[in-house]
C-alpha cells in the first residue's frame, strides 16, 4: 500500500514542479511520466484524466504555498494584525527573490482555462478566494471598516506584483507595498473617525 502512495505522490509531485514552472496547457501527459519514472497506466490508475491531476496539484499548491507557506511567513514577519497585512507583501518580496520563484499557479491556471464553466477555473478561482479571505481576516483583525473591500485593494496590490515580478521586477512587492500601506491606513483612519 505504501508503494501506491509512493507512485502517486511522485506523479503528482512532478506534476507540481512542472505545472508551476510552464504552465498546464504546455505539460503534457507523457512528459509528466518521463519525468516522474512510472507508467502511463500508474498515472491513469491514480489520476483519471489530466484534469483530476490539475486539480490535485491546484490543492497542492494551497497545502505548500498558501497555508505551509505564506501564513507560517507572515506569522514570522509580524505579530499585530496591521503588520500582518504589511508582512504579506515582505514575504512575497522575499518569494519575488527566491532562484524557484515561477510566478503565481492560480493566476496562470485563470488565463489558461478562461472558461468560467471550467472545474478548473472554478478551482484557481476559489484558492486566490481563500487567499484573498485571509488577507480579509487580518484586515478586520487591523481594525478597517470594509474589511473585503481593503482585501480586495490589497490582493489587486499583490496580483499586480506578481505579473510584475514575474516580468522581471523583482521590487515589485516593496512597491505595492507602499500602496499598501495607504490603503491601510486610509481604511484603518475611516474605522477609527
Amino acid at each position: 500500500m505504501g508503494d501506491r502512495r509512493d507512485v502517486r505522490a511522485r506523479i503528482l509531485d512532478t506534476a507540481y514542479e512542472l505545472f508551476c514552472r510552464h504552465g498546464i496547457r504546455s505539460v503534457g501527459i507523457d512528459r509528466i511520466v518521463a519525468e516522474s519514472g512510472v507508467a502511463k497506466m500508474s498515472l491513469y490508475r491514480h489520476f483519471a484524466s489530466k484534469a483530476d491531476l490539475v486539480l490535485a496539484v491546484l490543492d497542492l499548491r494551497e497545502e505548500r504555498w498558501t497555508r505551509d507557506w505564506l501564513e507560517a511567513e507572515i506569522a514570522r514577519l509580524a505579530t499585530t494584525p496591521a503588520d500582518r497585512l504589511l508582512a504579506i507583501f515582505d514575504a512575497f518580496d522575499e518569494w519575488f527573490h527566491h532562484d524557484d520563484f515561477e510566478s503565481c499557479v492560480f493566476m496562470r491556471t485563470l488565463l489558461e482555462f478562461d472558461d468560467s464553466a471550467d472545474p478548473i477555473h472554478r478551482a484557481a478561482v476559489r484558492q486566490l478566494e481563500v487567499i484573498r479571505k485571509k488577507i480579509e481576516a487580518h484586515a478586520e483583525q487591523a481594525g478597517a471598516q470594509e474589511p473585503e473591500n481593503t482585501a480586495y485593494q490589497l490582493q489587486g496590490l499583490l496580483m499586480g506584483a506578481i505579473v510584475s515580478a514575474t516580468r522581471g521586477d523583482l521590487a515589485a512587492a516593496r512597491r505595492a507595498r507602499a500602496v499598501a500601506e495607504l490603503v491601510i491606513d486610509n481604511a484603518t483612519s475611516s474605522a477609527a473617525a
